[in-house]
């Protein structure tokens, strides 16, 4: 919170800065808002040119930006905005060199003025502001502290007893709710340590066969009776 805050002042200061450096002196008196866009590409002039068409113009966009990245807390956006600032006021001190032939500190309103200070010192306060900032990443990792982990499975014991079975989707069926799966055979022994054999499960029945005597007789005389036949 304190880093947020530190980052967020920091750099809407060097924003105004920025936007305030048009309004003061920048060489010879001459203020920033004078000087137009155009001429730090072609070469700067003595001729005035309109507030909107200056360099204010593009310091008032890398606020406009500042705003947006303190907002959002986007240490990019800050950036981008001093990145801005400091390309355009290195631009016109290049160009204004290259028509005095050298630069001079300002002494009695005379040489670099402090609009130029400005500039430079707000560029350098947006580059502190984005980097003392903590960001948009760093700020949402830390709100999701302590929040319960989203499981996407049910937890081990199993679904809600509350729920009748046929609402359950097949992954939240407990595991006692699942078919036994149809083992084959095995030849571990059982657990008591006895043998079955599935042959023996089915109860068996005798049957007594008479056996035929050749030399046994009826008692009255009559020959025996033949065997009977064999299945």
């Amino acid at each position: 919170m304190i880093r947020d805050t530190a980052g967020s002042v920091l750099a809407l200061a060097g924003a105004t800065a920025a936007v305030w450096s048009p309004f003061r002196a920048w060489y010879d008196g001459r203020p920033g808002r004078d000087y137009a866009i155009d001429e730090l590409f072609t070469g700067i002039t003595d001729a005035k040119t309109d507030l909107l068409g200056s360099i204010l113009l593009p310091f008032a966009f890398a606020a406009l930006v500042t705003l947006v990245g303190v907002l959002l807390r986007s240490r990019l956006l800050v950036s981008v905005a001093g990145l801005l600032v400091l390309g355009f006021a290195v631009l016109w001190t290049v160009r204004i060199g290259q028509v005095e032939g050298g630069l001079v500190v300002g002494t009695d309103g005379k040489g670099l003025g402090e609009g130029v200070g400005y500039a430079f010192g707000g560029a350098v306060l947006l580059f502190l502001g984005a980097l003392v900032m903590p960001g948009r990443h760093h700020a949402a990792g830390t709100s999701r502290v302590g929040r319960a982990p989203r499981h996407g499975h049910p937890p081990l014991d199993g679904p809600p007893r509350d729920r009748p079975r046929a609402d359950r989707s097949p992954t939240d069926r407990a595991p006692t709710d699942r078919a036994p799966a149809d083992e084959g055979p095995t030849d571990r022994p059982p657990a008591d340590g006895t043998w079955s054999d599935p042959s023996s499960a089915a109860p068996t029945q005798t049957y007594d066969m008479p056996t035929w005597d050749r030399d046994r007789d009826r008692g009255d005389g009559s020959p025996p009776p033949p065997p009977p036949p064999r299945s």
